[in-house]
């Protein structure tokens, strides 16, 4: 039998300072102060080998480096998942199966990233998976896109509906002479509720793209150019 341990990250290996710190941030507030998680990377440590998965343009992106000290990220904790009843060569065997299901391109950053790769290296290894507050970003993040966008259009079509209502209820209260006088109510882009959900709907998606694939992907080279991948 041998532990297995998944070793947590912040994901700091954006090109922009600002987002790494952005990130970092957030994850200090979301896990430490509120508890709930953070954009984290995750890898899975057996056998004195840490694994985990990312981008590349082609071939595998299972990759192994030593525990705790991946050089892409910042190390925040660990938690130990449990015990597995498979043998080094049983793992070795499973590793290389989940290589070649595994490829670089597949990588996607809500849908099928490096945690998504520890819950199947976890399952193969007979252990609990990993927990929901690691990947919450990237499930809340994927349903979040799809609401945004929902609730845009949404209140793009009523936006008219919306102003014509509130004309019609200040004609009521105040009298026909007094709308007259008053001024109109007008659509202004800097109130409109489309565009505060706009804004922050932005802010998600710069910080989500300040993650470069392409930094992970000759980080990721250097890696498995200085060391074997078993």
């Amino acid at each position: 039998m041998a532990v297995v341990t998944l070793h947590v990250y912040d994901v700091t290996n954006s090109i922009s300072d600002g987002a790494n710190k952005a990130i970092s941030s957030l994850n200090r507030i979301m896990r430490g102060g509120i508890g709930i998680g953070g954009i984290f990377h995750g890898a899975v440590e057996v056998y004195g080998k840490e694994w985990s998965f990312g981008y590349c343009e082609s071939g595998s992106g299972v990759f192994p480096c030593t525990p705790m000290r991946n050089p892409m990220y910042n190390y925040r904790e660990s938690l130990t998942l449990g015990s597995t009843d498979l043998s080094r060569l049983s793992v070795d065997t499973a590793l290389l199966e989940l290589s070649r299901e595994w490829q670089g391109a597949s990588y996607d950053l809500l849908a099928r990233n490096c945690n998504h790769f520890c819950d199947a290296f976890c399952e193969r290894l007979g252990v609990d998976k990993v927990p929901p507050w690691v990947n919450r970003f990237a499930n809340a993040g994927d349903a979040a896109f799809v609401v945004a966008e929902n609730t845009i259009t949404r209140l793009n079509q009523a936006k008219e509906g919306v102003l014509s209502a509130s004309r019609r209820a200040m004609q009521f209260v105040f009298g026909s002479a007094a709308s007259s006088s008053a001024p109109p109510v007008e659509s202004s882009a800097t109130e409109s509720p489309v565009n505060h959900l706009h804004d922050v709907s932005l802010f998600i998606a710069h910080l989500v793209l300040a993650i470069q694939p392409q930094s992970y992907a000759s980080e990721r080279g250097r890696l498995l150019k200085a060391r074997s991948f078993f």
